[in-house]
C-alpha cells in the first residue's frame, strides 16, 4: 500500500489506505517510527476492513505527547506537557482537512492510536473528547506521573480500548517506569467495570520489540471488535 504525503501546517503527514473507508486511523508518529511505517500498514491491511490511515509527525516527541509537564525519567529530557496543542492540531486541522480531501462517510469511525508516549496521548485525548470511537494504545506510557489519578477524575470516553504491554516492561530498575504493569492492569479492569469494550494483550519482550507490529495489532483489534 503506497503512501502519499499531505502537508499540514508544514508537517508532512503520510496517508495510506482508501478514501471510501469505514475507519479513519490516526497515529502521532516520531522520526524513529517512519522507517517501519510500511510494515505496520501492511500488517493493518491484513484486516478485512477498509481504512484511511494518517501518520501525523510530531516535532518534539516528549513535549508534544505529554499531557502535563513532568521531570525526566531517563536521560536528561523532561516532558513539556503540550498534548492539548497537539490534540487541537488534530481536531482543528488534521481531521477537517482529511474529511475535506477524501470522501469519507459522515459517520466514519475515528480510531486514535500510537506506541509508547503516543499511546498515552491517545488515551489522554479520549478523556478530553468523545470524538474518538476507539483507542489503540500499544505499550502506552501509563507510568506517566499522575496519569492514573487524572483518568479517575476524567474517564476515557472511547467505546473500544486496546491496551498492550511487553511482559518484560515492568521489570525495570527505573522506579517510575516500573509502575507500568500495575497501572495498565488497573486501567484495564476499571475500563471493563465501566462497560467499555477493552482488552489487555501481553507481548513477549521489552518495550522496543516489534513496535510496528504491536501497533498494527492494536488498530486491527479496534476495527475488528465492532459490536
Amino acid at each position: 500500500m503506497t503512501a502519499h504525503t499531505m502537508q499540514l501546517r508544514n508537517r508532512p503527514c503520510r496517508i495510506y489506505g482508501e478514501a471510501h473507508a469505514k475507519y479513519l486511523l490516526l497515529q502521532m508518529t516520531g522520526e524513529h517510527e517512519l522507517q517501519s511505517m510500511e510494515s505496520e500498514i501492511a500488517a493493518i491491511a491484513q484486516s478485512a476492513h477498509h481504512f484511511l490511515f494518517a501518520a501525523v509527525p510530531v516535532e518534539s516527541w516528549n513535549d508534544a505527547l505529554s499531557p502535563w509537564e513532568a521531570p525526566a525519567v531517563w536521560g536528561k529530557q523532561g516532558f513539556g506537557g503540550k498534548a492539548a496543542e497537539t490534540l487541537r492540531f488534530l481536531t482543528e486541522q488534521v481531521i477537517p482537512t482529511l474529511k475535506q480531501q477524501y470522501p469519507l462517510p459522515k459517520n466514519v469511525k475515528i480510531i486514535l492510536g500510537g506506541y509508547s508516549l503516543a499511546g498515552l496521548f491517545a488515551l489522554w485525548a479520549s478523556t478530553q473528547t468523545d470524538l474518538f470511537y476507539g483507542v489503540a494504545a500499544a505499550s502506552p506510557s501509563v507510568w506517566f506521573p499522575d496519569w492514573m489519578e487524572f483518568e479517575q477524575q476524567h474517564p476515557i470516553q472511547a467505546q473500544r480500548v486496546y491496551l498492550s504491554l511487553g511482559n518484560k516492561e515492568e521489570h525495570t530498575k527505573n522506579a517510575v517506569m516500573a509502575a507500568v504493569g500495575d497501572n495498565i492492569r488497573t486501567l484495564h479492569s476499571q475500563l471493563i467495570a465501566r462497560g467499555a469494550d477493552c482488552t489487555l494483550e501481553w507481548n513477549s519482550g521489552g518495550h522496543f520489540k516489534d513496535t510496528d507490529l504491536r501497533t498494527a495489532r492494536a488498530f486491527r483489534w479496534v476495527m475488528e471488535h465492532i459490536r
